[in-house]
């Protein structure tokens, strides 16, 4: 006998042909499938704010995704290199907040999925610095409205030409600052030198300061403290308070945010009077400061003075390591 599929396929190409010469064709009468919609996240607030969310609760998220709200203007990111993020989260169930780093000061992370997770490093892909992003995502039962700022990581604006007589600084091109101490002899009192002038807000007493800083020593240039290396988070500490150095204390107020400055700090304003190695030591910072704001806490604030005797400046907060080697 003759194979019957091709007569089959006959049969089925002239049941197609007839309907090809019909006014409705078979496939314009088939309706495609309707993708629900995702109602938009509104969101709203300026650069180094938390953001304000609007949308209707509980939020549904039909489909994980993100939204490009400010392109922003620094480098690329890149695979692998470090980034510091601000991140606010809510329970779009209730609005309520999950997390954010606006509570604190920003994170540190590696930008790969692995560190952020694959949603969070797809949506952050081909962003530069500065760029403000929306991530909606349901994690279990719990749908998440994410907003993610990307800060920089190094000093940016207009560079300040120092006063003669004061070490150099020559910078790498990842930001890095090494400091060249000269042959003079070291000023008795604090010398605060910007060497870049950011264009964020001023520092002021009782912020939360995030800042990447090197500690050389003028009386031989050996750097004693770095948090420059590969690894090391930048630190972050209240300032005004007691908490650091008299010599930070001083030096950063009214600083501007994204700013690069030198601080030559004499043993008096430093470990003066202290079991540090350092005590009799003029030290040269160069510090970037990153991000500057207050604390939120729900409990009420320490009496002043409450959190650290002055005299345990060896273990002040950053330079939180200041030591030998």
């Amino acid at each position: 006998m003759p194979p019957r599929r091709p007569r089959l396929l006959v049969a089925v190409l002239a049941v197609l042909l007839t309907l090809t010469g019909c006014s409705t064709p078979v496939w314009e009468r088939v309706a495609p499938t309707q993708v629900p919609s995702q109602t938009p996240v509104q969101v709203s607030g300026p650069q180094g704010e938390p953001p304000a969310l609007q949308y209707p609760q509980p939020y549904q998220v039909v489909q994980s995704g993100s939204r490009t709200l400010w392109p922003g203007t620094g480098d690329p990111l890149e695979p692998g290199q470090q980034v510091l993020l601000h991140m606010y989260a809510e329970d779009g169930r209730d609005g309520s907040v999950i997390s954010s780093t606006y509570l604190d000061a920003p994170a540190w992370y590696t930008f790969d999925a692995d560190s952020l997770g694959q949603n969070v490093y797809d949506s952050l892909r081909g962003k530069r610095v500065g760029a403000r992003v929306l991530v909606v995502e349901q994690d279990g039962d719990v749908p998440v409205v994410l907003v993610v700022d990307v800060l920089p990581t190094r000093a940016t604006g207009d560079v300040v030409e120092p006063v003669e007589g004061l070490p150099t600084v020559v910078r790498d091109p990842d930001g890095s600052p090494t400091v060249l101490v000269g042959d003079g002899d070291p000023p008795g009192q604090l010398v605060v030198q910007p060497l870049i002038r950011g264009g964020g807000p001023q520092v002021e007493v009782g912020q939360v300061v995030t800042a990447r800083y090197v500690a050389v020593r003028w009386s031989d240039g050996r750097v004693v403290d770095t948090s420059w290396e590969p690894g090391v988070a930048p630190q972050s500490a209240t300032i005004g308070i007691g908490r650091l150095i008299e010599g930070w204390d001083q030096g950063l107020l009214e600083q501007s945010v994204g700013s690069q400055v030198m601080l030559v700090v004499p043993p008096h304003l430093g470990y003066g009077g202290t079991g540090s190695e350092l005590a009799d030591e003029t030290l040269v910072y160069v510090i970037d400061i990153l991000d500057a704001r207050f604390q939120v806490t729900q409990d009420a604030p320490a009496p002043e003075g409450g959190e650290q005797d002055s005299d345990e400046a060896a273990d002040q907060d950053p330079p939180p390591s200041t030591t030998e080697g």
